[in-house]
């Protein structure tokens, strides 16, 4: 390849990146909700912000500064502190929104990591994904079904603003507020869901189930009963009175190898399926006892 064509690669992929600054950027906004120094949210609809939870100390009357330097206002609807999210409500309609992305981040795609910061504009930092995994225990108490890690430079004011791809499109949502030392994305799938659930009930609903197990191995004459492969299950060391468990029938010594159609393998699998929808609502369980596998229905409880 000549000297010209690899500069023109360069110019054209220079361009492309400016380009996706500037069309992300104008669904980044400033927020003035916390005492040091300002934060970024996404407007993910045309009066929602998404953004980190760490970063909004004040609840009524946030000041938002928009790509164009319009001021407004917004209230807090609702925050999660498990996953480090919440959402406010402007006090106006606006555009232009944020654009997500259809797909997952890739490991080795060129991310975009941006902030608004100040009012005098937006701020991008360049970087590759190192990791897409999950699920993780947050320092807050909560387990992130999914995140993405990159070696993008989280500047101060980062934390609440998008991380966009080559098109402009927002792959998820920077906070700096879950784990030490480092900064993660909580990807736009899991971080749209969450906010769906903060705008319509001020929290994210964690299910309750009133179990204490541990991981087993599953012998395979058992797995062959289970019409899937699946090397382990959950053996239930105690289940506590007028639980939902106990209520639905649930014994110490059955293993759970399933829920609401999913298999389960471990603590963590079970803890990301008791969120949000299924709270409240009647669930299929699958469990083996007495080496035969059986169903049984468990209304889910709700955790306080």
């Amino acid at each position: 390849m000549s000297n010209s064509d690899g500069n023109n690669l360069l110019e054209g992929l220079s361009k492309a990146m400016a380009d996706a600054v500037e069309k992300a950027g104008a669904g980044t906004v400033l927020l003035n909700a916390r005492r040091r120094f300002p934060a970024s949210g996404v407007l993910y609809d045309s009066d929602l912000i998404l953004t980190a939870s760490h970063v909004v100390e004040r609840e009524d009357g946030v000041p938002i500064i928009l790509w164009d330097g319009a001021e407004h206002t917004a209230n807090l609807l609702g925050r999660d502190p498990g996953s480090d999210l919440a959402v406010l409500r402007l006090s106006n309609p606006v555009s232009p929104r944020a654009e997500f992305a259809a797909q997952e981040a890739r490991v080795g795609q060129l991310v975009l990591a941006l902030g608004r910061p100040t009012p005098e504009g937006i701020q991008a930092s360049l970087g590759v994904v190192s990791a897409v995994a999950g699920p993780v225990h947050t320092r807050r108490g909560g387990l992130l079904e999914r995140y993405i890690r990159t070696d993008a430079i989280p500047y101060p004011g980062f934390s609440g603003g998008p991380l966009i791809d080559s098109a402009g499109q927002v792959l998820g949502v920077n906070t700096s507020g879950l784990t030490r030392g480092a900064s993660i994305t909580i990807p736009s799938g899991l971080a749209l869901q969450i906010a769906k659930s903060l705008a319509e009930h001020g929290s994210v609903k964690r299910g309750y189930l009133g179990v204490r197990s541990q991981p087993v191995e599953i012998p395979q004459h058992q797995q062959d009963g289970l019409g899937r492969q699946q090397a382990s299950g959950l053996l239930l060391v105690g289940v506590e009175k007028k639980s939902p468990a106990s209520e639905a029938g649930l014994m110490v010594g059955d293993i759970l190898v399933g829920f609401a159609g999913q298999p389960v393998a471990d603590p963590d699998e079970l803890f990301t399926y008791l969120t949000g929808e299924v709270v409240g609502r009647p669930t299929a369980v699958e469990i083996v006892r007495a080496g035969k596998l059986q169903k049984v229905t468990v209304t889910i409880g709700e955790r306080k």
